[in-house]
């Protein structure tokens, strides 16, 4: 129980820290020279499901952290 755990642990960190890297910077060089700065930035289509997915696989991480934690203890 404890070895399947701290496996997906490594998968779930090796996910997100994946999905972290290929998400779009809110700060592009170019929008750093641009007039208008007043402009704000959406996600759409792609963008989205890669930032949704973010969300979803760190939670799922910060959850299996906390029954890792319990199979720990006992």
């Amino acid at each position: 129980m404890q070895s399947m755990v701290l496996l997906s642990n490594v998968i779930l960190s090796i996910i997100l820290v994946i999905l972290i890297l290929i998400q779009r910077s809110s700060t592009d060089s170019g929008g750093a020279f641009s007039q208008d700065s007043s402009t704000t930035y959406k996600r759409r289509g792609f963008e989205m499901l890669i930032y949704r997915s973010t969300i979803m696989v760190a939670v799922l991480l910060f959850v299996s952290l906390i029954i890792h934690s319990f199979v720990v203890i006992n």
